[in-house]
């Protein structure tokens, strides 16, 4: 294991809790970065990658030498278009209509910043969700039992009732928020082994 102090540039609960599964020790300071997302914006792992760099560079003034800041982006993506946080119930009812019967995509982007050196990798997940053909009634008793205004699609895949979701290609870490698969394999590249 590494003296470096490990940082997590995120105040989600969910990614707290997967990084938690990895037994290390981390601190959380949350990243203020605002993210220039805007809605139906054309999706990009460029674009996505760059606020997760932004988001470890936000806290590196906070944090003391040796430290690994680590910060995630996740964006729901439907017909190529980045689907953002609803803003509203009509909203949140809106994007669901718009996800039902049919596939979209989840991207998580993944910075490991290494302030000592200003070293970084930054890397991607990408899931296929496909969800069945939802009904008004799934979609309003959803939102008002699970009010999901601070997540990106208006859904957490993880608290879903059945029937909602088909299936899903690829990782289910990385709908929730946080991609565990590769993630030891990039931390070795910071000399830390778990």
């Amino acid at each position: 294991m590494s003296t470096k102090e490990i940082i997590l540039a995120s105040n989600s609960p969910r990614r707290k809790e997967i990084l938690k599964s990895f037994n290390i020790d981390f601190k959380i300071i949350p990243s203020n970065y605002d993210e220039p997302v805007n809605e139906n914006d054309i999706f990009s792992y460029n674009k996505i990658e760059y606020i997760a760099f932004n988001k470890a560079k936000n806290v590196i003034n906070q944090v003391k030498n040796k430290s690994i800041i680590i910060s995630a982006d996740t964006v729901v993506v439907n017909d190529k278009k980045i689907l953002l946080k609803p803003k509203n119930y009509q909203n949140a009812i809106n994007i669901l209509k718009s996800l039902s019967n049919k596939k979209h995509q989840v991207v998580t982007s993944v910075c490991i910043y290494e302030t000592e050196n200003n070293k970084y990798i930054t890397y991607s997940s990408t899931t296929n969700v496909y969800f069945n053909e939802l009904n008004d009634k799934q979609i309003k008793n959803y939102i008002l039992n699970f009010k999901p205004y601070d997540k990106a699609g208006a859904y957490g895949i993880q608290e879903f009732p059945d029937g909602f979701v088909q299936k899903i290609e690829g990782s289910f870490s990385n709908v929730v928020g946080f991609p565990k698969e590769n993630f030891i394999t990039y931390l070795k590249k910071f000399n830390i082994y778990l």
